[in-house]
């Protein structure tokens, strides 16, 4: 027979299924009620609460860091992966796959997005919860190659390769603005950086400024339908919206293609 009782409910509990509380012991079912009842701690946005390191941000950072190293060591890794309007056409998970490929001309390029995406993906990764965080990425990468399809008939670039992950850059670039400003805070900054990438897309040579302006749209659409949504459909918008923008951006591209017979 037990003489310890539960402190919770009375009743008495043998020592297996005896468990240590704040005061006191309870019984299994009683811990197990109570831990069913505690809410779970969100973000103002309804991020879950993580203690540890930004793991999304780290893969991600991790599979561009991998992939550059295949561009400099495995012959024909950039020609499989490099995205154009018109190889994207043929084969569209490239509209993706270059966001992985950086420059091998200069080091400089992979570092600054890098750099880019840690100062930023852990602060959007909490804020969003990881779902959400790598809907928004991977899709302003995509948003980005959608862009050059789109504005690839005015410039003459239909067979011109891009790689980066700027456009998925600038897509944070754009949801941080918009959270910012949803939770009341200085926006200031993040306006000043976008201004300035912004610049520096038109004036220096070789940067597809096309690709920047898709992921920003993308990223300040999708930052808006998250930081704006009622708490209640939290959840709802978190799988509809990124299902609205990612046909969006597929209506648009097959539209440009159509545009120019290839449809």
């Amino acid at each position: 027979m037990s003489y310890v009782r539960c402190q919770r409910c009375g009743r008495p509990t043998c020592p297996d299924c005896q468990r240590q509380a704040a005061v006191g012991v309870q019984c299994v079912d009683c811990v197990a009620e109570a831990s069913r009842g505690t809410r779970e701690a969100r973000t103002a946005l309804g991020g879950r609460l993580r203690g540890g390191p930004p793991v999304v941000t780290i893969t991600i950072i991790g599979l561009c860091v991998a992939s550059y190293v295949a561009q400099l060591v495995v012959p024909g890794w950039t020609r499989q992966w490099i995205f154009s309007p018109l190889a994207g056409f043929v084969e569209p998970w490239r509209f993706l796959t270059a966001a992985f490929l950086h420059s091998t001309g200069s080091f400089l390029h992979i570092i600054v997005n890098m750099l880019a995406l840690w100062m930023i993906g852990p602060y959007l990764e909490q804020a969003l919860g990881r779902a959400r965080f790598v809907a928004l990425y991977l899709l302003s990468a995509v948003g980005g190659s959608v862009a050059v399809v789109l504005l690839a008939q005015p410039l003459g670039a239909w067979n011109v390769g891009v790689v980066g992950a700027s456009g998925a850059i600038f897509g944070l670039f754009g949801a941080v603005l918009v959270v910012m400003r949803r939770l009341g805070g200085d926006v200031r900054g993040i306006l000043a950086v976008i201004a300035l990438n912004v610049v520096i897309g038109f004036v220096v040579a070789g940067i597809s400024w096309p690709a920047h302006l898709g992921g920003l749209v993308t990223g300040l659409a999708l930052g808006a339908a998250y930081a704006y949504a009622p708490a209640a459909r939290r959840q709802l918008v978190g799988w509809l919206a990124p299902v609205v923008v990612g046909a969006a951006l597929a209506v648009a591209t097959l539209a440009s293609y159509a545009a120019v017979g290839l449809l």
